[in-house]
């Protein structure tokens, strides 16, 4: 008897994905297709995306060996083309080193390119502060002391990414302007910095080598 029962139930439930099929077929089959269609874009758009990066990456390497052989002007029209083409992340690679090659014949244009770079929070904070470093080291035999430290002063400090560089541009700066207490100033934070590294590190000793010893009271 119970046997009986449970076809009846099995027939009764067959009969309610039946009604429910024949009610809502459509839209599941809707649902399957859009799926399947968005799992589809979505390969397809990584595809093309993932072409686009190794197409940008082996131009890149091609801008990056003209370079290499001194073909400057080669080189920044290869780059400054894969700033308007290429993916976001060889764009932002690119505008670095378009200004790199304008450096070899105008330093002050490149400068103006490293600035725009540092005042574009899009490319992030990181970057932003290589750009103002890269500007002021084009900067740094033509501009003054007072100006060097406008822009560098804030990436002095112990957690920016650069601090060592900026703090060795202001000492340079500072001495190339004959301020004396700045330049010493820049050289013991330089070699009090456990993090600076050896190459720096020397150069700021020999730097302070330079100074005049420090006048006794």
């Amino acid at each position: 008897m119970s046997e009986f029962y449970d076809e009846v139930d099995e027939e009764v439930r067959r009969e309610q994905l039946k009604k429910l099929w024949d009610k809502y077929s459509i839209y599941i089959v809707a649902l399957a297709l859009l799926i399947i269609a968005a799992v589809g874009g979505w390969r397809g758009y990584q595809y093309v995306e993932e072409k686009k990066a190794a197409q940008a990456g082996a131009a890149f390497n091609r801008a990056v060996e003209l370079s290499g052989q001194g073909k400057h002007e080669e080189a920044e029209k290869a780059f400054a083309e894969l700033v308007t083409k290429a993916p976001y992340g060889y764009r932002v690679l690119s505008r670095f080193r378009v200004a790199a090659e304008v450096a070899n014949r105008d330093p002050k244009a490149a400068a103006k390119m490293f600035d725009d770079l540092a005042a574009d929070s899009s490319i992030g904070a990181e970057q932003q502060e290589l750009a103002r470093i890269r500007a002021a080291g084009l900067l740094v035999d033509s501009a003054t002391y007072p100006e060097m430290k406008q822009r560098l002063e804030p990436d002095t400090v112990p957690e920016a990414a650069f601090r060592h560089s900026a703090r060795e541009l202001l000492a340079l700066s500072a001495f190339r302007a004959n301020d004396t207490a700045a330049a010493r100033l820049w050289t013991e934070q330089i070699l009090a910095d456990s993090e600076t590294p050896p190459s720096l590190r020397s150069r700021a000793q020999a730097l302070q080598a330079l100074l005049p010893p420090v006048a006794k009271s």
